[in-house]
C-alpha cells in the first residue's frame, strides 16, 4: 500500500423537533487515493431543506470525486445556489473536506460553523483563506494530517442550543471547541466523536431541537491492510507464495476455513488449537494459530458475516451495537476485525473443498466466491478499500 493515512468517518443527525426529514445532509465518497465528505445545510427544515441539502451535497461530492479540482467544484455550486431574497442567505450552506491519503487535507467552508481540528487533545487553529467565489465568501484551508487527528464540522443547529427557542450565548463556537477538546481522546472513533457532541446538544435542547443538528466527524488513522485468506490456492505450488503474502499484512492476519488453517499452521510450524472456551453460537467455533490474529471456520461463518454487514449498512445503530458487542464467536470477531481495518484484501483460494462434497464442489466454490463478494461490497459501503485476489 502506498497510502500513508486513511480516514475513519461518520455522521449523525438530530431532526428539528416535529419534523420527519432532516434538512442537513452528509455525503461521503472515497476511492484508493482520496476521501471526500460534504455537509450541506438546507435553508429552514423539512422536505424543502432536505431536497436542497441532498442536491448540494451530492453534486459537490460527485464533482470532486470525478476529479474536478476543489476550487472549480466550489465555484460551480456557489454559482448555482440561489439566495433567499427575504433573508438574504443561501438556500444551502456547505462544508467540504477532501483528504489525500498522502496526508494532505483541503477544507472549503461556506456559511456553516467553522470546522474544528483536534490534535493530541488540543483544538488547533489553522489558516483560513477568505476568497470570493460567485459573490459568496468561502473560507479555504490546506494542512497536513497525522494519525489520531480529528476534524469535526457541523450545521448551525449545534450552536446556541437552548430549550426555550432563544439563542444560548453560553454555547457558541468557542464553547463547542472547548467541549470537544476536553471530551474527545485520540483513540475515539469518528462515530463516538459525533455521538458525544450530539448527546450534549440534545441535552441542551432538552430532547426537542428547534433546528436540525448534524455532526460530521473524521478521524485520521494509519493506513493498514488486513489480509484474509479464505481457502487454499487452486495450485498447491502457490501455497508458499500466498502464505508469504498473508504474513506480510500490515494490519491483521485472518484465516477462514479448516483446511486453510491446517496449511497455515504447517507453514508456521505450529498447531491449530480449537477454541473450547467460547459458548456455543450459530456459527462453528473459531480456533487459534500462533502468529495469526483470527482463525474461523469457512463458508458458514462468512455467510453470517455477510448477513451482519448487510444489516449494518442499512442500520448504523445496529453496526455500532455490533462493534461494542462482547460476543466472542467467529462471525462477530471477524466483523470487528474488518471494521478496524482501512483496507482489506481477500486471498480467495479456488481449490475445491472436499468437505463440501455433498453440495458439489462447483456449488461450494461458487458459494464461497459469492459470499466474499457480498462481504466486499458491504465493506466498501462502510468505507473500506477492498480487493479480492483469486488464487
Amino acid at each position: 500500500m502506498s497510502a500513508r493515512i486513511h480516514v475513519d468517518a461518520a455522521w449523525k443527525s438530530l431532526f428539528h423537533y416535529g419534523e420527519e426529514l432532516c434538512g442537513d445532509r452528509v455525503m461521503i465518497r472515497r476511492n484508493e487515493d482520496s476521501f471526500v465528505m460534504v455537509l450541506a445545510d438546507g435553508l429552514g427544515s423539512g422536505v424543502k431543506a432536505n431536497i436542497l441539502s441532498t442536491l448540494t451535497s451530492k453534486i459537490i461530492s460527485e464533482m470532486i470525486f470525478e476529479g474536478l479540482p476543489l476550487y472549480e467544484a466550489v465555484e460551480t455550486i456557489a454559482a448555482t445556489l440561489p439566495v433567499c431574497s427575504e433573508r438574504e442567505v443561501a438556500y444551502s450552506t456547505f462544508t467540504i473536506l477532501q483528504v489525500d491519503y498522502s496526508g494532505k487535507a483541503r477544507l472549503a467552508q461556506y456559511d456553516n460553523p467553522i470546522a474544528v481540528f483536534i490534535r493530541r487533545n488540543q483544538v488547533l487553529d489553522y489558516e483560513k483563506k477568505e476568497v470570493m467565489i460567485s459573490g459568496k465568501k468561502i473560507y479555504e484551508s490546506e494542512f497536513m494530517l497525522e494519525p489520531d487527528d480529528h476534524i469535526l464540522f457541523f450545521s448551525d443547529g449545534i450552536l446556541y442550543a437552548d430549550t426555550e427557542m432563544k439563542l444560548n450565548y453560553d454555547w457558541g463556537q468557542s464553547d463547542v471547541e472547548a467541549f470537544l477538546g476536553a471530551a474527545i481522546t485520540d483513540e475515539d472513533p469518528a462515530r463516538e466523536c459525533a455521538r458525544i457532541l450530539l448527546a450534549m446538544v440534545n441535552s441542551l435542547y432538552d430532547g426537542k431541537p428547534s433546528d436540525d443538528c448534524t455532526v460530521a466527524a473524521a478521524r485520521i488513522i494509519p493506513a493498514t491492510e488486513t489480509v484474509v485468506m479464505a481457502g487454499p490456492p487452486k495450485n498447491k505450488e502457490n501455497d508458499e507464495k500466498v502464505l508469504s503474502r498473508l504474513m506480510k499484512a500490515s494490519g491483521q492476519r485472518i484465516v477462514c476455513g479448516g483446511t486453510t488453517s491446517q496449511i497455515v499452521a504447517r507453514y508456521l510450524q505450529t498447531d491449530v488449537v480449537p477454541d473450547t472456551d467460547t459458548p456455543m453460537s450459530d456459527v462453528p467455533p473459531k480456533a487459534f494459530i500462533k502468529g495469526i490474529d483470527l482463525v474461523t471456520e469457512g463458508l458458514i461463518t462468512m455467510q453470517k458475516v455477510s448477513l451482519l454487514l448487510r444489516h449494518s449498512c442499512k442500520d448504523p445503530e445496529f453496526y455500532e451495537d455490533l462493534l461494542l458487542s462482547k460476543e466472542e464467536d467467529g462471525a462477530t470477531l471477524l466483523v470487528k476485525a474488518l471494521a478496524d481495518s482501512s483496507a482489506v484484501t481477500f486471498l480467495l483460494g479456488l481449490s475445491e473443498n472436499a468437505g463440501h462434497h455433498n453440495l458439489g464442489s462447483d456449488v461450494s466454490l461458487e458459494a464461497k466466491k459469492l459470499v466474499v463478494r457480498e462481504i466486499a461490497s458491504s465493506l466498501e459501503e462502510l468505507g473500506k478499500i477492498v480487493s479480492i485476489e483469486e488464487l
